[in-house]
């Protein structure tokens, strides 16, 4: 076996032990059965570095999406997929301070970037969809998919409001972000948040993580960024239509939909009660209208 000589410097442990709760020590939470985890990203601080992209890939052992250029800005993945469960956009802003303009503030920048994820919805459409229960919550709150039970339906697919289930062509089940739950039970910061350099991504519990968004909000509304706001809080866009809350939420500066997320998503569950009673209308039309036609 091939050994990098650096890691001869190093062929001795310093510790005694595995790191117990090592969530405490790089995201400042310990992570404890029973209570809700997420991630607030905050957009303004992205800097399209993509490392979360490359260590959930790592840690999940995903392989890689569009090899080669797309030719849309600097984004070779393009979208979430079975493959990506972390998709970095380059979103170019065009007209006066975007990227093209020669008159452009200093310090400024023309891109919008946005690490973008499953949001682990409060009421996941994508569950309530599941006949198998191959859907499920977590001890943690969060959505996963448990490959053994899922049977390929595809129900799950157009369920989810922000796009983010697909089907993996390969083995015809469906996958997306697991939140980590394998390292979360480990009590070991998700790989995406833990590899972030700028903490765009910040993992901890739900309410802690709202608390931190508010008080980031208010300091760029101080700053003179009026624009900004949080998708995804309770009572704010991004949590509407039943979904309450969003576990993954962020902080965006522009229209939800210019970062390529739904303006108001709403449950499909929400709409059963009236698609039956069209249904069951058009039904009772055609029964009347087939014994007048006999009479």
């Amino acid at each position: 076996m091939n050994v990098h000589p650096r890691s001869l410097d190093y062929d001795q442990s310093s510790l005694d032990r595995v790191i117990p709760n090592e969530s405490e020590l790089t995201a400042g939470v310990v992570i404890e059965p029973g209570r809700s985890y997420g991630f607030f990203t905050d957009t303004t601080v992205c800097i399209g570095c993509k490392a979360c992209e490359v260590a959930c890939k790592e840690w999940n052992n995903l392989p890689a999406d569009n090899l080669g250029l797309t030719g849309e800005s600097y984004d070779n993945t393009g979208a979430l997929s079975a493959n990506t469960w972390r998709h970095v956009s380059f979103i170019e802003r065009s007209g006066a301070g975007g990227v093209r303009d020669n008159a452009q503030a200093p310090f400024q920048s023309g891109w919008l970037m946005m690490s973008d994820v499953c949001k682990h919805c409060h009421n996941a459409p994508c569950l309530e969809a599941c006949p198998t229960g191959a859907l499920f919550k977590t001890e943690f709150d969060t959505v996963v998919v448990q490959q053994d039970i899922c049977n390929g339906c595809g129900y799950c697919v157009p369920a989810c409001p922000f796009g983010v289930v697909d089907i993996n062509t390969l083995d015809g089940k469906a996958h997306k972000c697991t939140l980590c739950y394998d390292r979360l039970k480990g009590g070991l910061e998700p790989a995406c948040a833990k590899s972030c350099p700028t903490d765009s991504i910040q993992f901890g519990e739900l309410s802690d993580l709202q608390q931190r968004a508010q008080t980031r909000l208010e300091q760029l509304h101080a700053r003179g960024v009026t624009n900004a706001y949080l998708y995804g809080a309770p009572g704010g866009p991004g949590a509407t239509g039943g979904l309450e809350h969003l576990n993954a939420f962020f902080l965006l500066t522009e229209r939800p939909e210019i970062y390529n997320l739904p303006v108001a998503p709403t449950r499909p569950a929400n709409r059963v009660a009236g698609s039956l009673a069209a249904g069951l209308a058009a039904v009772a039309g055609l029964t009347l209208l087939a014994f007048l036609l006999k009479e």
